[in-house]
């Protein structure tokens, strides 16, 4: 984290005390800029406004929480900040697309389907395609691909699809039936390392096309180059533990979504 960047002293106080009850003054007093110029600063450099990369923090953070200790879901809510369990259970279930308890059984049993859009009428659609490129030094990847309405990866996607890109070569996508208007295309994948050992290496990447225009019977453009996270990004709350790295599989069983993906 470089001390000299005010955008970045702030996301790293944003890290440090998502679980304090943290007002808009004083993240700005931890970039040592006013308010009113921190908020345009920071929305400029993260795509979003300091509540809502604060709010992502803490799903975040509890994502990991229910996913890696035994507390309860209620104490998982008081540790990220909430005074209100019912308030961190909406979010949390509006966020993610499953509720805090459903995220932690299903996560840990491996079983998770891939998100999809919510059920409803698709008149007025286009579609939305393009390429997957990925950072030089890794290798095959498995990416979720899907277009949502805001900057930050949460439920739920208008259209989404799981693509395997080979090493090399870029991977094609096609995301059909989204409704006209302005949409963000965001992927999120893991990529294996590359020789003797993938499996030991992979890593977490991310990507992103911003204000993809779609309209009725027409397909929008949108090619996204995949690179490691950076800590301007907001983190990914949609449900996608299986693209998250892992251990090898000697140490637990190798993801269903992964598994099936790879056949």
């Amino acid at each position: 984290m470089r001390t000299d960047d005010p955008i970045e002293r702030a996301i790293d106080c944003l890290w440090k005390r998502y679980s304090e009850p943290l007002s808009l003054t004083e993240i700005a007093e931890s970039a040592l800029l006013s308010r009113f110029y921190f908020s345009r600063l920071f929305k400029d450099a993260t795509g979003v406004t300091p509540g809502r990369f604060l709010a992502a923090v803490r799903v975040h953070q509890a994502k990991h929480l229910l996913l890696h200790t035994p507390l309860r879901i209620a104490d998982v809510s008081t540790a990220v900040g909430y005074s209100s369990l019912g308030s961190f259970t909406n979010y949390f279930t509006s966020s993610v697309g499953v509720s805090p308890g459903r995220y932690r059984h299903i996560a840990r049993g491996g079983g998770f389907d891939l998100p999809g859009p919510r059920p409803g009428p698709r008149a007025g659609c286009g579609a939305i395609a393009g390429t997957l490129d990925l950072p030089a030094g890794h290798g095959n990847a498995h990416v979720y691909v899907g277009a949502f309405r805001t900057p930050i990866v949460q439920y739920p996607p208008s259209a989404a699809v799981l693509v395997r890109v080979p090493v090399g070569r870029p991977g094609a996508y096609r995301l059909p039936d989204v409704p006209e208007g302005t949409w963000h295309v965001h992927a999120v994948g893991v990529a294996e390392g590359v020789w003797p050992d993938p499996w030991h290496q992979r890593t977490s990447l991310v990507g992103s096309c911003d204000a993809v225009a779609v309209a009725a019977e027409r397909t929008a453009p949108a090619g996204v180059r995949l690179r490691r996270e950076r800590p301007a990004d907001p983190p990914v709350l949609l449900a996608l533990p299986a693209l998250e790295p892992l251990p090898p599989p000697a140490a637990g069983p190798r993801p269903a979504l992964l598994a099936a993906a790879a056949d």
